[in-house]
């Protein structure tokens, strides 16, 4: 569906709109500011104006998702917070078709994130870690949610699972074949809570 906009009355928020619902429809592969501009029905040189270059419009996307997370309501106790703006985070990529791939191919240093990231960073430091543990744990717990979900969104679509399996022999990879029921089975969601916990050691 094409949406027909002025260029003279387009904003870099209908740009990021569009290209979030190219996103779900078609796939990160498929995004590129000359779809985005089919899309509005506007040249490419109009979304350009507002978003420079493709790489500028991934990072505007990556903050748009994360603003999609909610920072009210939260537990009053540290420990629980941030157990639950991880799984608010984990939401917020699933809610869009790629969307772990497109935050990780993004460092954007923007509104949203720096938002989300301040909250983050603050629930560790309330439950009494040391800076450079609050900061660097904040890391490790992104960077895990972010692996899992692209390979949760990956999943979906490849059948993951199925290729693992008949890529191993009993005699050539006799751990990953014992384990394998435990490698390929069991819900992403509790995959994810075990990780978190596993990070969380303490919690």
């Amino acid at each position: 569906m094409t949406n027909k906009q002025s260029p003279e009355r387009l904003e870099p928020g209908t740009v990021i709109r569009a290209a979030l619902e190219l996103l779900d429809e078609k796939g990160l592969d498929a995004l590129s500011t000359r779809a985005v501009a089919n899309r509005l029905g506007v040249r490419m040189n109009t979304v350009l104006w507002h978003v420079k270059t493709k790489a500028r419009m991934l990072e505007l996307m990556a903050d748009a998702v994360v603003g999609e997370i909610p920072l009210d309501a939260l537990p009053d106790a540290p420990d629980e917070r941030v157990h639950e703006l991880a799984r608010r985070y984990r939401r917020a990529l699933l809610a869009h078709r790629d969307g772990a791939a497109l935050v990780v191919g993004t460092y954007a240093a923007e509104p949203h994130t720096l938002g989300f990231a301040e909250t983050f960073v603050a629930a560790f430091l309330d439950s009494g870690r040391s800076e450079r543990e609050a900061a660097w744990t904040v890391w490790t717990v992104l960077y895990f949610t972010l692996g899992l979900t692209q390979e949760e969104q990956a999943a979906e679509r490849q059948h993951l699972g199925d290729r693992l399996a008949d890529s191993l022999s009993p005699t050539a990879h006799p751990s990953l074949h014992r384990t394998l029921g435990h490698l390929t089975g069991g819900s992403f969601e509790e995959r994810f809570e075990f990780g978190l916990s596993a990070i969380l050691g303490r919690d």
